[in-house]
């Protein structure tokens, strides 16, 4: 029994410190804390600490943390925003998501092989994290019932090359893309004062501000109440669907709650969400056998590389055709691959706040229909 409270107690409160150190920690908030988070993780499985029966309590915070992060994730997205977007935004986004769609499909017959029989899954995972982010990579980690050894290698490849990518995006990016593409035409306005806060600069991400802890617990409540009712499905729903059905509709709810505005506008939702990413990151990593990624294929690599790669060589291509200027596409591309909190750092590499709030929003609807987009795609591959 003391062994389970302590177990518990590791998992829910490691993060905490986590968040602490990355405050305190420059080189810790560089790596940023869902990569810190693997890490401990990954420590705490080989180090033969944890006790006999941690697989159970593992499954069960696994089964409620993404069902309860998902919808706290979305409640504050600005889902009206959505239609002030510019028209050659709008393309743009339309540009990478079907970009992002055709790489990971053709990446899948490239490399489907008897070696890999669940690369069909691996492909919804990387549709997720590329239309999306974490949030959506670990819900179709549990839809797809990907195993974790898949999951993290797939993650872990996803973060190294992903490092690379944003890299070339801040450096020679724009000035290799403006070979083919307009340059970007300053409206003379900026908007940067209305994005995101930046969670870094806040102490704990404001998690223990007592004035923040009412909305929190409301914004908890209405999760918990969104998945017993999408849990209550499983009565019903056949067991090889119910994971997809559960984590659609607790998507769906969310979503639909964000346009309360009592409830859109609570405060930290976002941020109680990622700490419960946290929790997940480091119990999914702690399972782990690291001789079983040590000799995984190098399948997965060259598949992450090329939906990266050439979902951006696709996107400047026919960005090309419909005159879409290179800030944008720089833009739109970071909001999907590399995920919202990277929009500010490109933006002020290519000196272009201009794109900040477009750029978020992109982000924050791939969020939103990264699970579908992943369930289809996966699904459409495993028929091959």
């Amino acid at each position: 029994m003391i062994s389970t409270i302590l177990l518990v107690a590791f998992y829910l409160l490691t993060p905490l410190l986590i968040l602490y150190s990355c405050q305190k920690l420059s080189f810790l908030r560089r790596l940023g804390a869902v990569l810190v988070a693997y890490g401990v993780g990954l420590i705490a499985g080989v180090s033969g600490l944890l006790p006999d029966n941690s697989v159970e309590i593992q499954d069960i915070i696994t089964t409620i943390t993404i069902p309860l992060a998902l919808p706290l994730m979305l409640f504050s997205s600005d889902i009206k925003s959505w239609t002030r977007l510019a028209g050659s935004t709008t393309i743009s986004m339309i540009i990478a998501l079907f970009a992002v769609l055709i790489s990971v499909i053709v990446g899948y017959l490239i490399f489907v092989t008897d070696e890999i029989p669940d690369l069909w899954k691996v492909g919804g995972l990387l549709v997720g994290v590329y239309t999306g982010g974490t949030p959506n990579l670990a819900a179709l980690k549990i839809m797809l019932n990907v195993d974790n050894d898949t999951y993290l290698i797939t993650h872990a490849y996803d973060m190294i090359i992903s490092a690379g990518y944003f890299f070339f995006l801040i450096t020679i990016g724009q000035k290799v893309f403006s070979m083919l593409l307009p340059k970007f035409i300053p409206g003379g306005k900026s908007d940067e004062q209305n994005v995101l806060s930046d969670m870094s600069k806040n102490h704990m991400w404001g998690l223990f501000d007592m004035k923040n802890r009412r909305p929190m617990i409301i914004a908890l409540l209405l999760s918990i109440a969104i998945f017993g009712i999408a849990g209550s499905t499983t009565f019903f729903v056949p067991e090889n669907s119910q994971m997809i059905v559960v984590i659609l509709l607790i998507t769906t709810f969310g979503i639909l709650l964000s346009l309360v505005p009592s409830v859109n506008k609570l405060n930290n939702t976002f941020e109680l969400g990622m700490y419960l990413i946290l929790v997940f990151s480091i119990d999914v990593a702690s399972m782990v056998d690291l001789t079983n990624m040590a000799a995984s294929s190098s399948t997965i690599f060259y598949y992450v590389f090329l939906v990266i790669f050439g979902s951006l060589f696709l996107q400047v291509l026919v960005s090309a055709i419909f005159k879409i200027d290179t800030d944008t596409v720089i833009i739109t591309s970071t909001a999907l691959i590399c995920s919202p909190p990277f929009v500010p750092a490109v933006a002020g590499a290519i000196k272009n706040k201009e794109i900040i709030v477009s750029g978020l929003t992109i982000g924050i609807i791939g969020y939103a229909v990264g699970n579908y987009l992943g369930v289809l795609v996966a699904e459409f591959l495993h028929t091959f």
